[in-house]
């Protein structure tokens, strides 16, 4: 299936005449996606109240698109960049299947719909946090942030920590303590995991001219400031048992995954080949897959109960 894109000269000889519809999909970012998807539903379960189970997948579909919308319009603002590192140069973009052009009018226009939607059919705070998501993404971290300073994973990082804060908002109307602390949960494990990829790849990102930790630092600076994340995040993972949000089936649970997470964090600095940093970034991605699992686990036991 495909979608006819007219174009003349250069831009036709560059793009052809097709866009594939897979490669639209791709713009969406759509295994980034699909976390930021799941930490957004645990929101929604976690909240206090109920939702209308319709209004509940729009809200869930509003999550997703937004945040597919924000990947596509960083992937229209990247494409000089990722045509230069061997992770993102087979993108839609810079492998020249889609035009910038429609790429950056797809990502826009899903961007004002999945709000304007999920304030119609929702509530304002949703719609309002899934606004300034996208913005923080687009704006403050990858045109702003991304090619100027080593701290573009640490600050920009919080674009990825809302989602729950609006799945939560979509069913209780506001901004409570406990999505705060989902948010810091979210917002501290940004750093390791993606210093992890930063350092194995940044060979990449220096021929990018991307100022990643490693580029900037090297490789001890940026191993030590990954252990120092990482051990900062253990106790807030075990603050839901604390505020009152789960038990101690999540603490036991959030309790060994930190330490299994800060053992690879000790690794990584132990281990000066690239080893360590590679096996770390995929535990990062079950790590926090399983922090969120054990909160609706928690959750189920409770409601059991």
């Amino acid at each position: 299936m495909t979608a006819t894109y007219q174009s003349n000269g250069a831009a036709s000889a560059a793009y052809g005449q097709e866009i594939a519809l897979k490669d639209f999909v791709a713009l969406l970012k759509p295994r980034v996606m699909s976390l930021v998807v799941f930490t957004g539903v645990v929101g929604m379960v976690l909240a206090p109240g109920t939702l209308h189970p319709v209004l509940a997948i729009v809200a869930i579909l509003c999550i997703a698109v937004g945040a597919g919308a924000a990947g596509a319009i960083n992937m229209w603002y990247d494409r000089d960049i990722d045509a230069l590192m061997s992770r993102t140069k087979n993108r839609p973009i810079p492998a020249g299947r889609v035009p910038p052009g429609a790429a950056l009018g797809f990502g826009i226009t899903l961007a004002v719909a999945s709000v304007a939607i999920m304030a119609l059919a929702v509530n304002g705070v949703a719609a309002g946090l899934l606004a300034f998501t996208i913005f923080f993404y687009v704006v403050i971290y990858s045109m702003a942030l991304k090619r100027r300073t080593p701290q573009n994973i640490v600050i920009g990082g919080a674009a990825g920590a809302f989602p729950p804060m609006i799945g939560w908002a979509a069913v209780g109307g506001d901004i409570a303590l406990a999505s705060i602390v989902l948010f810091a949960i979210i917002f501290l494990w940004t750093p390791p995991h993606f210093w992890a990829l930063a350092l194995y790849k940044k060979g990449d990102y220096d021929k990018a001219g991307v100022p990643m930790l490693p580029v900037v630092a090297g490789r001890e600076t940026t191993a030590w400031q990954m252990f120092v994340y990482t051990a900062a995040l253990l106790p807030v993972t075990l603050l839901p048992c604390i505020i009152g949000l789960s038990g101690m089936v999540y603490g036991a649970g959030a309790l060994v995954l930190g330490v299994l997470f800060l053992a690879c964090a000790v690794n990584v600095i132990r281990d000066k080949s690239d080893r360590s940093a590679r096996r770390m970034f995929p535990f990062s991605i079950l790590y926090l897959f399983l922090i969120f699992v054990l909160l609706l686990v928690d959750q189920s036991l409770w409601i059991a109960v």
